[in-house]
């Protein structure tokens, strides 16, 4: 019964992983005891070796009761990654998140940018619509043509007669003389105008 007893008292006054480590008797308002459990017993050994357990005992008298615990996690965190790291420790890591988080950042930019493109190319722009069509320019004045010939009165009308041999029109008609040779206009045109010769 005493041996049974005894093993109780020992397993619940297990020192924590701070004292255990430095090889003292754990105390009843031990300050490791909340934030180094006996379990963890790696977590206050990184912690000593870069801080030193006089400058953690120090830090967390200074701090609230409700502050121990994050200070403590950050110690733990920052002595792990110095332990992985001696040169850059915690802040190699971070430098890491923070190039692995400029990288992400410029896929996503070059992802929102082809999305754009591909949203402009369905649109049609002007340059793919038809092009204009030519407008003929409006005749202000009865067409003249050399020689006094009437040009196309298929119309039945007075028709057109000229009084200059000098007029030359801004584009090619089918008619012209360059086609024939004899200067008629009409010559077969089979219409309704002047067809003596």
């Amino acid at each position: 019964m005493a041996s049974s007893s005894s093993s109780s008292s020992s397993s619940y006054n297990s020192p924590c992983a701070a004292c255990k480590f430095l090889r003292r008797k754990c105390m009843p308002g031990c300050i490791f005891a909340p934030y180094f459990p006996p379990e963890e017993p790696q977590k206050f050994a990184n912690v000593h070796k870069i801080f030193g357990a006089s400058n953690v005992t120090k830090l967390l008298n200074e701090l609230l009761p409700h502050q121990r615990e994050d200070a403590v996690n950050s110690l733990a965190y920052e002595a792990e990654a110095r332990v992985r790291d001696p040169v850059y420790g915690c802040v190699g890591a971070i430098s890491f998140l923070q190039r692995q988080v400029q990288r992400l950042q410029k896929e996503l930019d070059a992802a929102n940018a082809d999305l754009i493109r591909f949203a402009c190319n369905e649109i049609p722009t002007p340059a793919a619509l038809p092009p204009p069509q030519p407008l003929m320019a409006p005749r202000h004045r009865p067409l003249e043509y050399g020689g006094g010939r009437r040009l196309g009165n298929e119309g039945g009308g007075a028709g057109f007669y000229s009084n200059s041999a000098n007029f030359s029109l801004p584009y090619p008609l089918q008619w012209s003389t360059d086609h024939n040779p004899s200067g008629d206009i009409n010559e077969g045109s089979g219409g309704g105008g002047d067809g003596n010769m």
